[in-house]
């Protein structure tokens, strides 16, 4: 799949059975990160990032994955984060399958939950859980549970909100722990394009300056029915 100007694969949408989606309120929080680089983002994106749900509140994004590239340290690596939860998608056999994004307010924290879920040829589909929190040095993290998290830095583009792994850290009997570059698995960007007529892309990449690309993953996804 490619994002900027070439052909984008349209999925069918299936709204759910909900006949009262739970109903948003204003969001300044990845606003408040952005800055000026707010009004960069298409309108589209704006609108998406820019409503909050209640706490406790859902809401579900339904595509499918359409590209997945992973060399063989990309494998081994993908294969060994399975004993920490499965952060990264691990199953080649993913392409074309069905995928789900569900984000629920979390109003513990003043953050959201993510719970991602790939489609597998075979057996249960891979789901990765993980929480989003307005914290830290860049102002936004992501934990996967174990203790283990990232420091994310957010950038603005005319087509796209980028999430780029500044640090990783370990968080342990109340410590934080920030790993040194030569233990850290590699650059992390993931973005969420705008396709236009209700899409965007989630792309994620993973890249490390030995070992190139490890892990390429993009999914194309339909608004949620308001």
């Amino acid at each position: 799949m490619e994002v900027q100007g070439h052909k984008q694969k349209v999925i069918p949408f299936v709204p759910a059975n909900d006949a009262k989606a739970p109903q948003p309120l204003p969001d300044s929080r990845f606003r408040n990160l952005l800055g000026d680089g707010w009004n960069r983002l298409p309108a589209a994106i704006r609108k998406r990032f820019g409503k909050r749900l209640k706490g406790g509140d859902s809401v579900t994004y339904q595509g499918v994955v359409t590209s997945m590239r992973m060399n063989r340290t990309g494998h081994v690596l993908a294969q060994m984060a399975r004993l920490v939860g499965a952060p990264l998608p691990y199953d080649m056999t993913s392409v074309d399958r069905p995928a789900v994004v569900i984000v629920t307010e979390d109003s513990v924290t003043n953050g959201q939950f993510w719970i991602r879920q790939y489609g597998r040829a075979k057996g249960f589909p891979q789901t990765v859980h993980s929480s989003k929190r307005f914290a830290g040095p860049t102002g936004l993290e992501e934990y996967i549970g174990y203790g283990i998290g990232m420091a994310l830095r957010v950038e603005a583009t005319a087509h796209a909100l980028l999430f780029k792994s500044d640090h990783f850290f370990l968080q342990l009997w109340g410590r934080r722990i920030r790993l040194p570059r030569l233990l850290s698995p590699g650059a992390l960007v993931i973005g969420h394009h705008d396709l236009g007529d209700g899409q965007f892309a989630f792309t994620l990449s993973l890249k490390h300056r030995v070992f190139g690309e490890m892990i390429a993953q993009d999914a194309v996804f339909q608004d949620a029915k308001e």
